[in-house]
């Protein structure tokens, strides 16, 4: 049995694409790179997603998120389980005091501008894939744009963040409660005079962990 079978039966009520079209529309971004994955996934529900990268970290599928599509780095192609997350796109209410609103990953950038305008906020990065780009993909590309100067960069607009860990944990993280948060803040505070010197000083890093920022 192969892993997509594999997979198909760890979850079978999950959407799991292999199509040979499918494979070639998803094998590419806004990159040169071209990789096919294995197959992709379209989860509407945040357990699906839960579900599906639980299912394929424990038979050993590589998992690619991917959002809109529009990295010009190859960050949203990779030759496992691609998961398409344009369905999870929920906004929540947004609490004009607080100045927060909580967006599921493929909330798309122009949406979420348009959804808080009324009140007289904005979402502050603006890439120029802005009408395309989602909320997610710029986390996790740091995206930032014309305005980043004055608003911040995507890292600079989160509170907090729902995630799942390589082993397939989900939690909470920004509000410390985790075990796995206070463990990693705690080993870089630690570790504090190695990261300043053997990890440099960056104004914005998309290629590694960005350790510097875990420093008091």
């Amino acid at each position: 049995m192969n892993l997509i079978a594999k997979l198909r039966q760890a979850v079978p009520d999950a959407s799991i694409d292999d199509a040979t079209l499918t494979r070639a529309i998803y094998s590419t971004d806004a990159s040169l790179y071209r990789i096919p994955p294995q197959a992709v996934s379209r989860p509407s529900t945040g357990e699906e997603l839960s579900d599906v990268v639980a299912a394929a970290l424990k038979i050993g599928l590589p998992v690619t998120m991917r959002g809109a599509g529009t990295s010009c780095a190859g960050n949203a192609v990779g030759p496992g389980l691609v998961i398409d997350t344009r369905d999870l796109n929920g906004i929540g209410e947004l609490d004009v005091a607080a100045r927060e609103v909580v967006v599921e990953p493929g909330v798309v950038q122009a949406d979420l501008q348009e959804a808080v305008a009324g009140a007289g906020l904005r979402y502050g990065p603006d890439p120029s894939t802005y009408t395309r780009c989602t909320i997610g993909g710029m986390i996790g590309n740091n995206a930032c744009g014309p305005r980043a100067m004055g608003y911040g960069r995507s890292a600079d607009t989160v509170r907090r963040l729902n995630v799942i860990a390589g082993t397939g944990e989900s939690f909470e993280v920004g509000s410390g409660a985790h075990r796995l948060e206070r463990e990693t803040l705690a080993l870089a505070r630690q570790n504090a005079d190695l990261i300043r010197r053997e990890f440099g000083h960056f104004s914005r890093q998309v290629s590694g962990y960005s350790l510097e920022h875990l420093l008091p």
